[in-house]
């Protein structure tokens, strides 16, 4: 407005002068001439806020400050105003780890909380908190420097006192829950953790930290056929009071476990545990016992065993529950278990799995409670096919476990489930009269020729009972016994006849096979007719009697029969046996043998199927073992007399065909071994009641017409005998009975020198 009016002004004074000069825009007059008109410094605000005035010839032109921008370059004062420029947000000018704020033409950068500038590089690098004192994480936490931060790691009983950026503070545990320790202790709190004291008769097995539970140190008082429990009662009593009161010193925990198992060795090894009640009160304390010591441990898997016991523990404590499965070994059996079923819905703070397996030597009872009626009208015989072990937990609750539990079993014997064979998942049930064997519990059950897969709902001690189940008396295994005995009868009496009467045959031999005919008689006619007698339970006991008597001796006389053999063809003996070893050995060794067994087990007598020796105590072997000695050592005679025949007949008949000969002795050497009791090693596969049918067959078969090979081999196979009937069978046809008695007159003469001296080497000869 100013500039305006100063044009008019100049316009009027030349006017009224008419003489003045004029001079064009952006000039003022000088003198006579004209001189540039300086715009910016008559009005420094020309051009306005935030701009720069620049004058030229004539005119000026107006351009932002730095940090200020507008519509064009260059401008006057009729253009807007300059703007500022936000440098933040076009192109962020600041280094990293930076923030950048804008001003009014310009801007300024901060280093983002946990940096600062560098002097040297202009740069923000990470400030580390970790070393700052005092220490930002506060005495008991632990430092971890990040970049532009840190966090703050709290020990177990500490935490952050806002977030993992703060220091740590104690917690107090004793006030995060009540009956911290228990209702039957008191919480003490210390700097990261607590303590917990038990009332007396309460323990937490030297876990300070764990709930205080209940100790039952009293028993009930053994009887005096549980008198073997003694020591093993008093060691739980002795580690339960020193629990109790935990002022007094007590052994650790790995030391009372290895006596533990020493103790219960020394209880196994006695042989005291035969009865339920007995079993049930040895059980009952191991597991009890183990209940103190086990919490004790403080290795994560401890292993202790012996000669009669091995014993397997794992061990967790934390205060978080411990997750996942657990396997365990152990002698004879494979445990899986899962930590969840060991630790229980109540938690104490640790969690512990044992498993105990136990010698087979222990004399268990083997009754069981199944519910098994092919079992019951089969009359079947249990016996223990394991190791019988207990499995232990820290949950006290395992009556009804929220996950199954598997078990593992080796056989003691191996065998396949077949008509006569069967196994059983049992467990020691202590409140079925006393205890029993029992199936209840278990789920699934897989059995094979070695091993046994047990799943079971509950825990406690367990094992495989075997079934065994008596083979069947068949119509045909009746026929063959029936028929091959009749035989066996007639030939046995026939031989006895025979030797009784034939006077030209008379000789040691002769009277071995006499009484060997007439024990085999006696036995073969009492088995036919009153094996099956068990009505009367004494008459029962005297057919058991007599049959285990002659059975005896007429293996006794087939042993002797072995011994003359070795003595003609080996020895070269021309003198006999008197006959008073001969009575001493046939019948005085087995009626010693009878009084003996008798004596020792009186019950042994009888069964309730047959009257025969029972399985029970091993009573069989009063019988199976004398059947050995003889057959083993008739074994030895028969190979040494066969060897010294095949030289002998080598020696004179150098000629003769090799495979004639061979045979012959092949046909002899088999006749001679089932004589003289090599069939009765069939019968080695049924006295325990696991022989298959097939080995049954041939027992019975073999055994029933040994009267028979007798009377073919004695008889039959001997040429005097045969003369001898030839010349009964003569004496019936009278026209050659001249013929027939001269011919017997010299037959009987030679008859009566079986053996003779080869004049060459010496040795008798038959």
């Amino acid at each position: 407005m100013e500039l305006k009016w100063s044009f008019l002004l100049l316009g009027l004074l030349v006017v009224l002068t008419g003489k003045a000069k004029s001079c064009g825009p952006g000039f003022l007059i000088e003198g006579k001439g004209c001189k540039d008109e300086n715009e910016c410094e008559d009005n420094p605000n020309l051009c306005g806020d935030h701009s720069i005035c620049h004058n030229t010839n004539g005119s000026y032109y107006c351009t932002c400050q730095p940090g200020f921008q507008s519509t064009k370059p260059n401008f006057t004062a009729t253009d807007p105003h300059c703007k500022d420029i936000n440098e933040c947000t076009d192109n962020n000018p600041c280094p990293k780890n930076s923030t950048c704020k804008n001003s009014m033409g310009s801007y300024t950068c901060e280093c983002l909380p946990g940096f600062k500038l560098s002097t040297e590089t202009a740069a923000c690098r990470d400030l580390d908190e970790c070393a700052r004192a005092p220490p930002v994480c506060g005495s008991y936490g632990s430092c971890n420097n990040t970049p532009g931060s840190f966090t703050c790691t709290c020990p177990m009983g500490f935490r952050n006192q806002g977030n993992s950026s703060t220091a740590c503070e104690d917690i107090d545990e004793c006030d995060s829950e009540e009956y911290k320790c228990g209702k039957h202790g008191s919480c003490s709190n210390l700097a990261g953790s607590y303590h917990c004291k038990c009332n007396p008769g309460y323990s937490n097995y030297g876990n300070n930290q764990t709930k205080c539970t209940e100790l039952k140190c009293d028993r009930a008082n053994v009887t005096p056929k549980q008198a073997a429990m003694g020591d093993l009662l008093n060691l739980f009593k002795s580690s339960c009071q020193s629990l109790s009161h935990q002022k007094q010193q007590h052994d650790s925990g790995k030391t009372l476990l290895k006596h533990l198992m020493n103790v219960g060795g020394q209880v196994v090894s006695s042989g005291n545990v035969s009865d339920s009640s007995t079993l049930s009160t040895f059980l009952g304390t191991m597991e009890d016992t183990l209940r103190l010591i086990v919490p004790q441990l403080n290795e994560p898997l401890t292993k202790v065993n012996n000669d009669n016991s091995e014993a397997c523990m794992a061990v967790k404590k934390d205060l978080t529950r411990p997750k996942g499965s657990m396997i365990m070994n152990a002698e004879g059996v494979h445990l899986n278990i899962s930590w969840k079923t060991a630790a229980g819905e109540e938690y104490p703070g640790f969690a512990y799995v044992a498993l105990v397996s136990y010698n087979k030597s222990l004399n268990y009872p083997t009754t069981p409670v199944l519910e098994d009626p092919k079992a019951e009208s089969r009359n079947a015989s249990y016996q223990l096919n394991s190791r019988v072990v207990t499995v232990l937990v820290s949950n006290t609750q395992t009556e009804h476990l929220p996950e199954p539990v598997t078990l593992t079993f080796k056989h003691l014997q191996n065998g396949a489930v077949s008509e006569q064979l069967n196994y059983s998942c049992v467990y020691w049930d202590e409140t079925r009269d006393g205890g029993a064997w029992s199936q209840k519990g278990c789920m699934t059950a897989e059995f094979n020729s070695t091993h046994a897969v047990c799943t079971w709902s509950h825990l406690s001690s367990f094992a495989v009972l075997m079934a065994l189940y008596p083979v069947k008396d068949t119509f045909e295994l009746v026929l063959i016994t029936r028929i091959g005995l009749t035989l066996s009868l007639v030939c046995l009496f026939v031989c006895i006849l025979t030797f009784c009467l034939c006077r030209s045959i008379k000789g040691t031999r002769t009277t071995i096979h006499l009484h060997l005919c007439l024990s085999l008689f006696i036995a073969d006619f009492i088995f036919l007719f009153f094996i099956s007698s068990t009505t009367n339970k004494v008459g029962c006991a005297v057919v058991a009697g007599l049959l285990h008597f002659f059975f005896l001796s007429a293996f006794c006389w087939m042993l002797l029969e072995g011994v003359q053999l070795y003595r003609m063809v080996v020895l070269v003996f021309h003198t006999t046996l008197r006959s008073l070893y001969l009575y001493a050995v046939g019948y005085g060794v087995p009626l010693a043998i009878v009084i003996i067994s008798a004596i020792a087990y009186p019950s042994g007598y009888g069964t309730e199927r047959h009257c025969w020796l029972s399985l029970e105590e091993d009573f069989i072997w009063s019988f199976f073992a004398p059947v050995c000695i003889v057959i083993i050592l008739n074994s030895f005679f028969f190979v040494i007399t066969v060897w010294k025949l095949a030289a002998k007949f080598s020696s004179l008949n150098p000629d003769y065909c090799r495979l004639k000969k061979l045979r012959g002795f092949v046909v002899t050497a088999v006749a001679q071994l089932c004589v003289l009791g090599g069939m009765w090693v069939f019968g080695c596969f049924l006295f325990q009641e696991q022989g298959t049918v097939v080995m049954l067959y041939l027992f019975t078969l073999l055994n029933s017409l040994q009267g028979a090979l007798i009377f073919i081999m004695h008889c039959l196979m001997s040429k005097a005998i045969r003369e001898e009937y030839s010349k009964l069978c003569g004496g019936v046809c009278t026209q050659q009975k001249k013929r027939y008695s001269e011919f017997s007159t010299n037959q009987s003469s030679n008859s009566q020198k079986p053996l003779r001296s080869a004049p060459s080497t010496g040795e008798s000869q038959i």
